[in-house]
């Protein structure tokens, strides 16, 4: 009998905790669908690379949508047995209300360490590298943006011009101005060229053919041009010293910042906070699930809309004491541990305080 409820109860919270985490995840993903359509029609990076940048997005999505989610699929699962009278049947059989939890703790613990893998490994490592891809993709796709009937600058220093239309032998023609040596600047025409880059990423560049080069000196009469058939003009990728600063700060960095400003660094402040939330918040998605048991069974009063209702007033709740914990941790009220762990305290009481009231019942 015991062994019957449990997987039943269990496989009841199933349904409404899949259907909630994709609903949430598409809302959250509908946020970011400018972003990615900018990709693909200015870009034009293909389907595949913006389908690599979509699974790289996933982490921070689900560390989201499963606190939410396991909240909602308490509710949904418990608000359905109350209003079936199937919680009263359960009970009337001998079993406790405190029983009766078990397989909700059984559930909230297997989403609890999901979120613990996706905090503590895979948001971060998404945060990281998620800049860093996106700007490989537009490395691989494009190798260097060059518009037709526009002065492009790719670079700061570099200009190329490139015209509208072909001439009648085929050839495009290209224009460069180079000026990131002032003391060297380049001028360089060809009559055609196609763009080139390095295995390794490191260099891209543009292959020139049938053009010549003009070295402007300070002093006009010593004016020099270089005429080539084949000439390569590489260049370092801009994007190099941007995936530099993509590393993510460690704990002791944090601290080290802090202890540099005195205590009052707000940057360093709001990273330690969100370090701290890295435990915190998977925490938080194990006592959701517990709160879903009293409020579905108590929402049974107000109908299924009254308990759905309910676990977005517990949510929007919930981070706003999220955020209250941030500012008072950037006003140095608080410190950035209790600052983090602020709304789960608060919540683990309430939950509690419910529990306690349901069991009485």
């Amino acid at each position: 009998m015991i062994r019957l409820f449990d997987r039943y109860i269990f496989f009841e919270l199933l349904p409404p905790f899949l259907t909630s985490l994709t609903g949430l995840c598409f809302i959250i993903f509908t946020k970011e669908m400018l972003r990615l359509v900018d990709l693909v029609v200015s870009r034009g990076i293909s389907l595949a690379a913006l389908g690599s940048i979509v699974l790289h997005l996933l982490p921070s999505f689900l560390v989201l949508t499963l606190p939410i989610a396991c909240l909602i699929a308490s509710i949904s699962a418990f608000n359905r047995l109350s209003f079936d009278n199937e919680v009263i049947a359960i009970r009337a059989a001998g079993v406790s209300f405190w029983r009766i939890n078990l397989p909700v703790v059984v559930f909230s613990g297997i989403v609890f360490l999901l979120t613990v893998y996706l905090s503590q490994w895979g948001q971060p490592w998404a945060n990281v590298s998620l800049k860093t891809l996106a700007l490989s993709v537009i490395e691989d796709e494009l190798t260097l943006a060059v518009d037709s009937g526009v002065f492009n600058e790719p670079i700061p220093g570099l200009m190329v011009y490139v015209p509208h239309s072909e001439n009648a032998s085929g050839d495009k023609g290209i224009f460069i101005s180079d000026q990131r040596n002032p003391e060297q600047p380049l001028i360089i025409v060809a009559e055609n060229f196609h763009m080139l880059k390095q295995s390794e990423r490191q260099q891209f560049g543009i292959r020139l053919f049938k053009g010549a080069i003009h070295q402007i000196p300070k002093d006009a009469n010593n004016f020099h041009r270089v005429i080539f058939d084949t000439y390569d003009f590489w260049l370092s990728s801009p994007f190099s010293s941007v995936k530099d600063k993509t590393k993510r700060k460690t704990y002791h960095n944090l601290t080290q910042q802090l202890e540099e400003s005195g205590g009052t660094d707000a940057g360093a402040l709001r990273r330690l906070v969100e370090f701290h939330k890295d435990t915190a918040f998977p925490v938080a998605t194990f006592v959701l699930g517990l709160l879903g048991v009293p409020v579905g069974i108590v929402s049974k009063r107000s109908g299924k809309a009254g308990g759905f209702a309910i676990g977005v007033l517990v949510v929007i709740g919930f981070y706003l004491l999220n955020v209250l914990g941030e500012f008072l941790v950037t006003t140095l009220v608080i410190s950035p541990f209790f600052g983090a762990w602020m709304p789960n305290i608060i919540l683990a009481f309430f939950t509690g305080f419910l529990l306690f009231q349901a069991g009485k019942q």
